[in-house]
């Protein structure tokens, strides 16, 4: 790796296409660390990225709950969740710099649950049987962004970072095989003008709203990923496409947007159908009997926290076999009974208080007193333009 001298950084032009995550959290330590950088974004304010809608928490290997994780266990964990198709090399990079993205955030002033005494807490995730799960509630994204955005407009008010609003990349600009800047529109007045740099960063989402069904934002629409392909860009891996369970099902057939329900809730809720397809009976009036907890009794070591293309996979698999539930038989149970039952109401609300009101508002029902209902749909990619680090 070719080092730059700090008085030099000042002379380096560096474009960022995106505000998210990825994007502001790239260009506020690029701007702390001396570069000139340049933002494009497509929406009113970068707080309106995709990255809020995340819930249930961050990975890392921090070993905070001293229960045997090291970087070698999340390694194992997500190669062998993703069906030890990864490529190795990269998810090893991952999990070594899991342990440094918590202390970042942390930094930037993200308001991570915290123990009684102070330290950070940790909550359990699918497809592992430790707990490395650092969380802020159930608006861990929102935390995140807001995190990053406020770096962000810190190094906007320097003046390391320039920030153009609603803005859309309509090219990349290459010269002998190097982005070396972008032609872009104001979708506020219409005015094209192209801007170059030495490096140009694309950290513009991912595509799962090419499926009529998603629970990403109509605004996530990865056109830049395309007009990157379309230039010679290497795309990689389409199909790795993340199918998270818990999203609350379509109301109706012309719903394209879904809502997604985050993957904590898994902790405590049961997921279950009626073991009998042709059962009317309201949820709370089937005894456990007559209850097929699918996931609990398929995989004891896992339980309802196997991986979420294996929840996904069975939870297709009952609903098409006609053990569906909800006014379209299109979803599964997500009940919660037995652990307000073991922790009470309070504990539960704290928990989850905020996820259970989504969800209220928007179905009518209460997940206190009846079992939320859930379906899996298009999430997160993993695919995208091929990159190393």
């Amino acid at each position: 790796m070719k080092l730059v001298n700090p008085n030099n950084k000042r002379k380096f032009e560096i474009i960022m296409i995106g505000t998210g995550l990825a994007g502001a959290s790239a260009a506020a330590t690029l701007g702390e660390l001396g570069y000139n950088v340049t933002v494009f974004t497509f929406h009113d304010s970068p707080r309106r990225a995709h990255s809020i809608s995340a819930q249930g928490g961050i990975n890392a290997a921090k070993n905070y709950q001293n229960d045997g994780d090291s970087v070698f266990r999340l390694f194992y964990d997500t190669v062998k969740g993703g069906d030890y198709r990864s490529r190795e090399a990269n998810v090893y990079r991952l999990a070594q710099v899991s342990l440094d993205i918590i202390d970042q955030a942390v930094a930037q002033g993200v308001p991570f649950a915290r123990e009684y005494g102070g330290l950070l807490d940790n909550r359990s995730f699918g497809g592992a049987q430790v707990s490395r799960t650092f969380y802020a509630r159930g608006q861990t994204g929102q935390q995140l962004l807001l995190g990053a955005y406020q770096a962000l407009a810190r190094q906007v008010d320097l003046g390391t970072v320039t920030m153009h609003n609603r803005v859309e990349m309509l090219d990349i600009v290459v010269v002998d095989g190097r982005a070396v800047g972008v032609v872009v529109r104001d979708l506020l007045t219409g005015e094209i003008t192209s801007h170059s740099a030495h490096a140009v960063v694309l950290a513009t989402g991912g595509y799962s709203n090419a499926f009529y069904l998603s629970t990403n934002a109509m605004k996530c629409n990865a056109t830049a990923i395309w007009r990157a392909h379309r230039k010679g860009a290497y795309f990689a891996n389409p199909c790795f496409t993340q199918i998270h369970p818990t999203a609350i099902p379509p109301s109706e057939d012309f719903q394209s947007k879904l809502t997604l329900m985050s993957e904590s809730l898994r902790n405590d809720g049961r997921i279950w159908v009626p073991a009998d397809a042709d059962d009317d009976r309201s949820p709370r009036d089937i005894p456990a009997e007559d209850r097929d907890y699918y996931l609990e009794e398929r995989y004891p070591a896992f339980g309802n926290l196997v991986p979420r293309d294996v929840a996904s996979r069975n939870a297709k698999e009952r609903v098409d076999a006609g053990y569906g539930v909800g006014p379209r038989d299109n979803g599964v149970y997500l009940d919660f009974a037995d652990a307000i039952d073991r922790l009470g109401v309070a504990a539960i609300t704290e928990k989850y208080g905020n996820l259970f009101e989504m969800y209220e508002r928007i179905t009518g029902e209460d997940p206190h007193e009846v079992p939320m209902r859930i379906y899996p749909a298009p999430h997160y990619t993993m695919g995208g333009l091929w990159v190393d680090y």
